[in-house]
């Protein structure tokens, strides 16, 4: 990771200065005419991906710290609590963010537009991945499209600021924006727990949507780069890497409430070991495929045990299994008729009968009607049942 990347030709920089290696030669020039901070709010807050704190910068009181943090190749928040949140100090969820510029020269680069096609943005955010499409592309094939009022006047505001003039859409990027497609390619600059069949249907054939995509047992997200049919009724691809996104409004876990008092725990032991539960490891991400409308948490222990909560989201069920370093079995409890910690059992099986595999062995079909097949190595071989994913509210 480039901590501190250095752009080429930059005002108020010395000339002669590389861009990040992460840019391609096709991005070359829009990097360098829309460095990020020129999308960038006086209050701002910089995040740690090794901790997950993001601390306060204000170009008006620190200018050098804010400058080098809009120059570093890290997540910067713009918004808390959709707009709700005030003060300096960081609010309860972050809404609305700047991407790392590493993220969103890869993501270009996967997209691909060509000169004289058509882009459709969900999700625009400062505007910054906007202004640099059309750099490329043109003002009149770029669309984007925000859910909140704010995050697009202030997205078309620092766009004209700029010298450029995209249609930025305030609405809900579930629909996409039929007004103007069909479009040659769509990016979705938020995480989806279900590719809306709007965007295939807007989408025309041979085109490209782009997205991170997951399930709703992780809150992280896996890049899926779909190609639309010739006959238009769906669109196939594979899963290229690990990312994460704020998700689409609709698509935000509801966490479950907790099931009424009675019934009855069943208690029992295993012998399993857990599987790397990290951010970008590859087992949550297949676990989700395999054990749907589900989530999870973990509880550290002072004696340095931690238990694994699995939730129904579905139903009043729920399974914990606490963890203990060097102990051969671990105590299971399950609730309800749903038994998680079986349906992991199963697929923690399925996942190492399979070969272990990692984000780029699986892909995704999506049709018109918004179902959903995702595949292991091949698209006659479904990992789970088609269908719309029911976890997902309003969708």
């Amino acid at each position: 990771m480039t901590l501190a990347p250095e752009w080429e030709d930059r005002p108020g920089r010395a000339p002669g200065r590389r861009l990040p290696d992460y840019v391609t030669p096709q991005w070359a020039a829009a990097f360098t005419a829309l460095p990020r901070s020129l999308f960038l709010p006086d209050l701002m807050w910089a995040h740690d991906m090794a901790t997950g704190r993001s601390r306060p910068l204000d170009r008006r009181t620190d200018p050098d710290a804010w400058t080098q943090a809009a120059d570093a190749d890290i997540p910067i928040v713009t918004q808390w609590d959709d707009g709700q949140h005030a003060g300096t100090e960081p609010g309860t969820v972050p809404t609305s963010s700047a991407s790392m510029p590493s993220v969103v020269a890869g993501m270009l680069a996967e997209l691909d537009p060509q000169p004289g096609q058509k882009v459709l943005n969900i999700g625009a955010g400062t505007g910054w991945d906007t202004a640099l499409l059309a750099h490329r592309l043109g003002d009149a094939n770029v669309y984007a499209v925000d859910v909140d009022p704010q995050v697009t006047a202030d997205a078309r505001s620092r766009l004209g600021a700029a010298g450029y003039r995209p249609t930025v859409i305030c609405g809900d990027g579930r629909f996409g924006w039929k007004a103007g497609a069909a479009y040659d390619r769509v990016i979705v600059s938020c995480g989806l727990r279900q590719i809306p069949g709007a965007l295939v249907e807007q989408t025309r054939p041979g085109g490209v949507i782009l997205a991170p995509w997951g399930t709703h047992y992780g809150n992280a997200d896996a890049l899926v780069r779909l190609t639309v049919h010739d006959d238009g009724t769906a669109a196939t691809g594979p899963f290229l890497r690990p990312v994460e996104f704020m998700k689409l409004r609709a698509h935000r876990l509801v966490w479950p409430e907790a099931p009424d008092a009675g019934g009855t725990v069943e208690e029992s032991t295993t012998v399993a070991t857990l599987p790397a539960h990290g951010q970008f490891d590859p087992f949550p991400f297949a676990l989700g495929l395999r054990l749907p409308h589900a989530t999870h948490a973990f509880q550290p222990h002072d004696d340095g045990a931690r238990t694994l909560w699995l939730y129904s989201l579905a139903e009043p069920a729920w399974s914990a299994v606490t963890f203990r370093d060097g102990e051969p079995e671990h105590q299971v409890r399950q609730y309800g008729a749903r038994r998680l910690w079986d349906e992991f059992e199963a697929a923690y099986a399925w996942w190492l009968g399979a070969g272990r595999p990692g984000f780029d062995r699986f892909g995704l079909t999506v049709d018109t009607a918004g179902d959903h097949r995702v595949w292991l190595d091949d698209p006659d071989q479904p990992v789970n049942q088609p269908g719309r994913p029911p976890s997902v509210r309003g969708a």
